[in-house]
């Protein structure tokens, strides 16, 4: 049976702490439908009606684009071990980076990483839960590595290059600012790869 919430309570909450693993769900009114899988331990409850994720480089910035459109995101937990539930927080999303406003606020939550990007945060309007007995039981066996090499061996530039080159713009030719928005001094806290190792 599937149950509605108005805030995200300690019971969800506990539930969330338990997970490796999360999904994002964002589109606009034409075009695709992006869906993404998130790890890494990049995900935080900042109060009962407000999340954030650190979002890291990778080969496309669907969010980014999509919620400067339209702000609507889905974010889903589905309980591959322990507890069968299916956790979704309904609300509007934000993109935040080096040099926005909120961004130094939104950053001590993290331990940012190499190839961190921005930051998502979600304001939640609703939050669901229902069964997951048709989800498959997995075994996590832990977080890869792959991601963060790739980005401490890019290196600053490296990464601000491949920014350029694969973030600008979506699948669907909308544009993300991720160029525009940032400059050398805002990406040095972003990628700061003494400060976070």
């Amino acid at each position: 049976m599937s149950k509605l919430y108005e805030s995200i309570t300690s019971e969800l909450q506990e539930f969330i702490h338990h997970q490796n693993m999360f999904f994002t769900a964002t589109a606009i009114a034409t075009g695709r439908v992006n869906v993404s899988p998130k790890g890494m331990d990049c995900f935080r409850i900042l109060d009962d009606r407000t999340v954030a994720y650190l979002d890291l480089t990778g080969s496309g910035n669907e969010t980014s684009a999509h919620l400067l459109v339209d702000p609507r995101i889905t974010i889903m937990f589905c309980g591959f071990e322990h507890k069968p539930w299916i956790l979704r927080l309904y609300g509007n999303g934000t993109v935040v980076r080096p040099g926005d406003a909120d961004w130094a606020t939104l950053e001590t939550n993290f331990q940012l990483l190499p190839g961190t990007r921005q930051i998502v945060q979600l304001r939640v309007e609703l939050a669901q839960t229902s069964c997951g007995l048709g989800v498959p039981e997995y075994e996590f066996l832990g977080q890869r590595s792959a991601l963060i090499e790739w980005a401490e061996k890019k290196g600053e530039s490296g990464i601000q290059q491949y920014w350029k080159d694969k973030n600008q713009v979506s699948i669907d030719g909308l544009p993300t600012r991720i160029s525009q928005d940032l400059n050398s001094q805002d990406l040095k806290l972003g990628l700061d790869l003494d400060r976070n190792p």
